[in-house]
């Protein structure tokens, strides 16, 4: 039992490790229907790596998620909590319309494993979640 933690382990590194600096699409997965990415991106962020550092960006449905923070809501509510601000993302949905939603950049500390994320809304309540990234595919780069 100990020897497979220990492989567990190995090959989990291993898979962290390969990740080289770059631009990647990976799945955004959330334990809420209510809090998710943008239908329009097919649960889908921009992941970015780079010096080992890795960031997603994610679209939100609308704007009324306001602040996002890597942790609890309990420790987003703390003095000096860092929260996650927003940007301003236009979306094309199929059928061509566009819409302003907020955006965030999350920092991602593990790939295919759950982290806490916690939001605040319009309402000014902060509340819980287990998110994690997967499924990284590098995206290819173009001669513009």
């Amino acid at each position: 039992m100990y020897y497979y933690g220990q492989l567990f382990c190995a090959v989990h590194w291993q898979r962290a490790a390969a990740l080289a600096d770059g631009t990647y699409t990976a799945d955004f997965n959330t334990d809420s229907s209510m809090f998710h990415v943008n239908e329009a991106y097919d649960g889908k962020g921009i992941l970015t790596v780079e010096n080992g550092q890795m960031t997603i960006h994610v679209s939100m449905p609308s704007k009324n998620i306001v602040n996002l923070y890597l942790g609890s809501a309990e420790d987003a509510q703390k003095d000096g909590a860092e929260l996650i601000q927003p940007v301003t993302d236009t979306v094309t949905y199929s059928d061509g319309t566009t819409e302003e939603v907020n955006g965030f950049d999350v920092p991602v500390p593990v790939i295919d494993e759950e982290f806490d994320l916690a939001l605040i809304g319009k309402k000014g309540v902060w509340y819980d979640h287990k998110v994690s990234v997967s499924n990284p595919v590098a995206v290819e780069e173009t001669d513009s």
